[in-house]
């Protein structure tokens, strides 16, 4: 057989396996539907609030102690029989009026006999004066000698004397007498008495009951050095540019506000801080003597800052920071200085202008440099609460 036609023997054998091979991958080409092209991301959603600047009275606060500006134990300062008590524990009483009555009898008594004595008293000086001038009168006349009349004289000085003594005893008397009524010596409230009528009391026997004077009463609690030299720095070391707020243990606010009365001479070498007194207005009688509170000293006339949300603040190594949407919705990051301000909120005092949007809520999904898709904040946490001064150390 010659060679070409073994070759093309060959050829055709190849020629329809490759047909068939071609045909199939059309066939699967034609099966594969086309793909759409490619999209981009949206930009990640996050919460802005806009900076503004809102008025804040700064401040601070402190743990205070109240006490009653006026504050009495009243005892008895006499023995006898406990014969009435005038008031109900609690009570708001008056000055002057009666507390208590011990048993006057025997002490009236005592001031019948007194007064008796200086009656008696009274007529031996009048018979010792008279003896006197009689004396005097015989002496002219050389019917006594005038050693009699000495006699006469210095007994007159004897019954002057024992005149002056018993009416000392009737005043001593009285003024005993006087102690059987026990009355309040100023305006307030009596508190609790542990002894009933009937019981003996005396000087030793101990605190009949406590009056205080709970309106106005005053609130004291430590500043340290810092804090006070920071309020004299800023004009407000007292007088009507600082007030004082008292928060009740319940962590309501006291609707009065209150006025420094008192700053220490002297400060505590322990703690390096100074006492502080502060009067405060008391007509609900909500504050009692010896109650902790927490005291708030701010300013009274507040001040223009530039405030944003407790949430914006981030800090790494470098310090505080937030993150703000600027041109084109992209992230900035933007170095701060804050100081304390409203609950929820923090001033800004260097950092921050007017209108710039900080990120509140989805800062993890920002990345400084891309762009976002800023929404508002639906309430502010710094928006129109009231301003709540750090806490003084």
């Amino acid at each position: 057989m010659a060679w070409w036609k073994n070759g093309s023997a060959r050829a055709g054998l190849r020629t329809p396996a490759m047909a068939c091979a071609a045909a199939m991958a059309l066939l699967a080409a034609c099966d594969e539907a086309p793909r759409p092209p490619e999209q981009s991301a949206a930009p990640p959603a996050v919460f802005v609030a806009r900076v503004e600047r809102q008025p804040i009275a700064q401040g601070a606060e402190f743990i205070g102690r109240v006490e009653a500006i006026d504050k009495v134990e009243v005892r008895a300062r006499i023995t006898g029989f406990l014969q009435a008590r005038h008031f109900n524990e609690g009570d708001q009483v008056k000055a002057g009026d009666p507390l208590f009555t011990i048993e006057q009898a025997p002490f009236a008594a005592e001031v019948a006999l007194r007064q008796a004595q200086v009656e008696r008293a009274e007529a031996e000086l009048r018979n010792a004066t008279l003896q006197v001038e009689r004396g005097r009168e015989l002496v002219r006349t050389n019917n006594i000698p005038q050693s009699t009349l000495d006699e006469r004289i210095a007994a007159e000085g004897q019954a002057k004397g024992e005149l002056g003594a018993a009416q000392a005893q009737l005043e001593q008397a009285r003024i005993q007498y006087g102690y059987t009524e026990i009355r309040a010596v100023f305006d307030g409230r009596a508190g609790r008495s542990p002894l009933s009528p009937g019981n003996v009391v005396g000087p030793d026997t101990g605190v009949l009951v406590t009056v205080v004077r709970d309106d106005p009463i005053r609130v004291s609690f430590p500043v340290t050095q810092r804090e006070l030299l920071r309020v004299r720095r800023a004009g407000g070391a007292g007088g009507d540019r600082v007030q004082v707020l008292v928060r009740l243990p319940d962590g309501t606010m006291l609707e009065q506000v209150g006025r420094l009365e008192f700053l220490d001479v002297t400060a505590n070498r322990s703690t390096d801080s100074v006492m502080v007194q502060a009067v405060m207005p008391n007509p609900n009688r909500l504050l009692i003597d010896g109650q902790a509170v927490t005291v708030v000293v701010r300013e009274a006339e507040p001040q223009q800052a530039i405030v944003i949300p407790q949430s914006a603040i981030q800090i790494d190594q470098q310090g505080p920071f937030v993150l703000v949407v600027g041109a084109e919705n992209k992230v900035e990051v933007k170095r701060i200085r804050s100081a304390p301000g409203p609950a929820g909120g923090v001033v800004v005092t260097e950092g921050l202008e007017v209108g710039a949007l900080v990120i509140t809520e989805g800062s993890q999904r920002a990345r400084p440099g891309q762009p976002v898709t800023p929404r508002p904040q639906q309430a502010s946490p710094a928006g129109a609460a009231p301003a709540s001064p750090a806490r003084g150390g």
